[in-house]
């Protein structure tokens, strides 16, 4: 066997072997698999050959699915403790929405970790935040590298944050016209605030939130003041 480095590609070959009839790709990602022993050639009887993965390459599949499943578990984890500080804050929370918005010349689509609003009958007030959870560098790079999709996060809220486990990622990476809470073990601590511009909510967002379901939970009477605003709590719903 050759000591070969797998990388996410490797992983992602051996998936699609798993899935397959075995019918090889004949390209240099096939080779290292086969000289790794994760992939065995077989002939079938009329010549032709197929690959299938082995045993050592089942153990990896599984290997990189527990992991997998840990970082989402972990990722899912720190989405709804900030929903929920939302919704302590007196603010109306939602997940998982999937919102459209106007880049330039084109639309884009944005799926934001937390969507929040104030609970206020004063449109002015509103303050509609975006806030995006990364809890692995790699993802948060990904990410980093989309402007497309951060634009349409700005063009969504009047402030938008990254939320990012500790350790991840200084707040200098970020982007500055966005702001950076930290996630530690007890507490979600302001690194830099996000900077905060005048926006009116359009009507296609009025509706997909009319579509969807808050997060429960929230009093008004309960507010403790919004997450990331150093300033206390602002008495302004009517």
């Amino acid at each position: 066997m050759v000591d070969v480095t797998i990388t996410v590609v490797h992983r992602r070959r051996l998936r699609e072997v798993y899935r397959s009839a075995g019918w090889p790709c004949l390209d240099g990602i096939e080779i290292e698999l086969l000289a790794a022993g994760l992939l065995e050639r077989q002939r079938a009887a009329p010549g032709h050959e197929t690959v299938r993965v082995t045993d050592a390459g089942l153990a990896l599949i599984a290997d990189t699915l527990q992991r997998n499943r840990a970082r989402r578990d972990a990722h899912e984890v720190l989405v709804e403790r900030v929903a929920r500080e939302m919704t302590r804050a007196g603010r109306l929370a939602w997940r998982g929405l999937s919102l459209r918005a106007k880049v330039g010349e084109t639309w884009a689509m944005a799926m934001p970790d937390v969507f929040s609003i104030r609970h206020t009958s004063v449109e002015a007030y509103l303050e509609p935040i975006v806030h995006e959870v990364k809890v692995n560098r790699g993802d948060l790079l990904s990410d980093l590298r989309s402007a497309t999709k951060r634009a349409a996060y700005l063009q969504l809220s009047s402030e938008c944050w990254y939320v990012i486990r500790a350790g991840i990622a200084t707040p200098d990476e970020i982007p500055p016209e966005c702001g950076v809470l930290v996630a530690h073990d007890g507490a979600l601590d302001v690194a830099r605030p996000a900077p905060k511009r005048p926006m009116r909510m359009p009507f296609g967002l009025w509706m997909a939130l009319a579509r969807a379901t808050p997060l429960e939970g929230w009093r008004l009477d309960e507010a403790q003041g919004r997450l990331g605003d150093t300033s206390g709590c602002s008495t302004e719903e009517s």
